[in-house]
């Protein structure tokens, strides 16, 4: 009977078979799962590179938004500058204008003070007789007369026309009313007083006669 059981085992080739393709089919069943975990790792290795660009657009957005900032700060001390550089030239501007007319105030306040000393030479020189203006004394005095009106004239001072001029209220004083064969109606026919001007400013009107 042992015999014939070994013939038996011996002689059943379906048995191997089925054997074999039963561990086939479970290599073919693992490598098809050892496949699967390999496609995962690889896609798990593959992630990171995705999150690394984000990070490093994020980054490159940061420091963007950084430069912008600091280039809106440089714009506005920039602008904040131009304007305090505009606001000190208009300062001194005005400062040097307020300069200059404290200046002419004072200029016109000391040529009304000198004024009726020239007046005072005028009257005095006039009223010398002829025979004695040819002295030294008289001709002293002439001199500084002219001497007064030179330095007048290079700061600015000068007299006002007056005698056959058109009258005009802006520079003239009418006192009195003249006739006269010389002049026409609303001329000017005598000076009474001399009248100056400083940088075309009046200092003193002239006080005259018109012809009516």
């Amino acid at each position: 009977m042992e015999e014939n059981n070994e013939i038996l085992e011996e002689n059943n080739p379906e048995e191997e078979t089925e054997k074999e393709s039963a561990d086939s089919c479970e290599q073919t069943d693992e490598n098809p799962q050892q496949e699967e975990r390999a496609a995962g790792d690889q896609e798990e290795t593959e992630e990171p590179e995705e999150g690394d660009e984000q990070k490093e657009g994020s980054i490159k957005g940061f420091f963007k938004k950084k430069k912008d900032k600091k280039e809106e700060q440089i714009e506005e001390l920039n602008d904040r500058v131009k304007r305090q550089m505009a606001e000190f030239e208009n300062f001194r501007k005005r400062s040097e204008k307020e300069k200059m007319q404290m200046y002419d105030m004072g200029a016109k306040s000391m040529i009304e003070k000198v004024l009726p000393v020239i007046d005072n030479f005028e009257r005095g020189l006039a009223a010398v007789p002829e025979e004695q203006k040819e002295d030294a004394f008289v001709t002293g005095m002439d001199k500084i007369y002219k001497q007064l009106l030179t330095e007048l004239e290079t700061v600015g001072v000068k007299p006002i026309e007056a005698v056959g001029a058109p009258f005009d209220p802006e520079y003239h004083n009418a006192v009195m009313q003249v006739e006269s064969n010389e002049y026409e109606s609303g001329i000017i026919a005598q000076e009474l007083q001399k009248g100056y001007l400083y940088k075309d400013s009046v200092v003193r009107h002239s006080m005259v006669a018109v012809v009516s």
